[in-house]
């Protein structure tokens, strides 16, 4: 079935995560039938949340998970740093239903048509052909949007099972990696527990992370000016180069 989102106005996003029931009463606001066609609606808002000070290409993407959240992901660029430490869409948005906890990843609205770098990065996650994928984008060129998966957008696709056995826990799976004696480093400059509340979440990020290729997992955390942690592992690729680091995870 074709989406509204011809017919249906833009919806704003309020966060980086809907719950399934936000997401049910933002799409009946919306007058669509299902959360699925609710995720074009929503691309607007993600892509004016991105950070593209080098590109000035903003590309939002909005995900559909198997528990009815909707996760929403944006392009970050950091100047000054060389461009393979920019953070696509589609990796924050994979990245973000990973911390939530999510366990499948169903459809996605995105801006402009993936690149080869994110269709690779997609690969890690179980069944990841069979993801849905629209591209809103394809109305500005005179093409009405329509649902792709992902194994069209990338066949005979190398990834996981070209090197690791079966049952090798890919993303959006459990991970319990052991660290043994982790080498913990901090700034010295936290107050009172914060340091150890770093500490703590870096440790649980690395054993959270995806590391099937180097075994070598790690994690980062830091805190905002208000005390909030936010940690993040590193999500390794198949391919090598798509690895997303754990500084970008946790940002």
């Amino acid at each position: 079935m074709a989406p509204k989102s011809d017919a249906a106005p833009a919806v704003e996003l309020l966060g980086f995560v809907m719950s399934a029931e936000e997401a049910a009463r933002a799409a009946a606001a919306a007058g669509v039938e299902t959360v699925e066609d609710l995720l074009p609606l929503l691309v607007p808002s993600a892509m004016r949340r991105a950070r593209a000070p080098i590109s000035r290409f903003p590309v939002g993407a909005v995900g559909l998970g198997a528990s009815g959240r909707v996760y929403a992901g944006v392009n970050l660029e950091f100047r000054g740093l060389p461009l393979s430490h920019s953070v696509h869409a589609e990796q924050f948005l994979v990245v973000n239903a990973a911390a939530a906890g999510e366990s499948e990843l169903r459809a996605v609205a995105v801006s402009h048509m993936p690149c080869g770098h994110c269709r690779q990065f997609l690969q890690e996650i179980r069944g990841a052909g069979g993801i849905r994928i629209i591209v809103t984008s394809d109305a500005e060129d005179g093409c009405a949007p329509e649902w792709r998966t992902v194994a069209s957008l990338l066949p005979r696709p190398f990834g996981p099972h070209d090197l690791l056995p079966k049952h090798v826990p890919l993303v959006l799976e459990p991970h319990d990696n052991p660290l043994g004696e982790p080498a913990s480093v901090a700034n010295g400059f936290a107050h009172g527990d914060l340091e150890a509340r770093l500490r703590e979440a870096a440790e649980a990020a690395a054993r959270a992370a995806h590391a099937p290729y180097s075994e070598c997992p790690s994690g980062f955390a830091v805190a905002d000016g208000e005390g909030k942690v936010y940690a993040g592992g590193c999500l390794e690729s198949a391919a090598y180069n798509p690895t997303l680091g754990p500084v970008q995870a946790a940002i």
